[in-house]
């Protein structure tokens, strides 16, 4: 199919196929889409993979694992597994914490925590609000405040440019004179 056929007057359709079968990128997820529901894949997915050689061998690949899956069975677990899982569970609830905290932490785990949790969210959110603000230096105290009176510097040089009546005749005058050279 490298090109038109005489008396062929779907070339644009062989052009399309051609690319079509060159091009696989992404089919990857589309052919794991028609392996398990082929009924709701597109028709182009579907049509890629009957025309591209490398795209059908890779889908009868996944469906000869899927087949080697459905064969495997996982072991039986112990019959007696969930009686000792709930034993031992029982007797860790049952036995004295060593230190104070191993209680603390076993009151977390395993005591009513309706009145430990909304504690800790608080302590939580205290910590990071003031990690955060030092780590923001929102909470610098070491910088000593500027004086009330003293007002900052870009303040400071507009007062002393808006005062100064001869600097504001000269800036007119250069205006004027390059408006006027315009």
């Amino acid at each position: 199919m490298s090109g038109k056929k005489p008396g062929d007057t779907g070339g644009e359709w062989v052009v399309m196929m051609e690319r079509m079968r060159n091009n696989c990128t992404g089919m990857g997820e589309r052919l794991v889409d028609l392996l398990l529901d082929p009924a709701a894949a597109p028709a182009k997915v579907q049509m890629h993979v009957e025309e591209c050689e490398r795209c059908r061998r890779e889908l009868d690949e996944l469906r000869a694992t899927m087949a080697l899956l459905d064969t495997w069975e996982g072991p039986e677990p112990n019959p007696y597994f969930l009686t000792r899982l709930e034993a031992r569970l029982r007797e860790e609830r049952q036995a004295e914490p060593a230190g104070w905290f191993a209680r603390l932490r076993a009151s977390f785990i395993y005591g009513p925590a309706t009145h430990v949790r909304p504690l800790a969210a608080m302590a939580l959110t205290i910590a990071l609000l003031v990690g955060g603000g030092a780590y923001l230096g929102v909470s610098n105290w070491e910088q000593p405040p500027v004086p009330a009176g003293q007002a900052a510097a870009a303040v400071h040089d507009l007062q002393t440019m808006d005062s100064n009546a001869q600097l504001l005749d000269q800036l007119e005058a250069l205006s004027t004179n390059n408006n006027d050279g315009n």
